[in-house]
């Protein structure tokens, strides 16, 4: 059976404060999701970003409930 799907997307705003190793940004559908990883230095830095720690931000704590339950 062969199914086409058409979809279209609008998006007003999209906000990423953080992009780590295992960040995944998924916009819309996929049949199957393939690994990729680009690591760029368009900035031509000679050295890394401060961490949290170093910059002096506090980093943010949420309470998770007890698993038990």
């Amino acid at each position: 059976m062969n199914m086409t799907v058409y979809q279209t997307i609008g998006i007003h705003y999209l906000r990423i404060d953080l992009v780590s190793n295992a960040s995944v940004v998924q916009i819309g559908t996929a049949g199957a999701i393939q690994a990729l990883a680009n690591l760029h230095d368009t900035g031509g830095f000679g050295t890394t970003s401060a961490t949290e720690e170093t910059a002096g931000i506090e980093p943010i704590v949420v309470p998770l409930p007890s698993p038990t339950g």
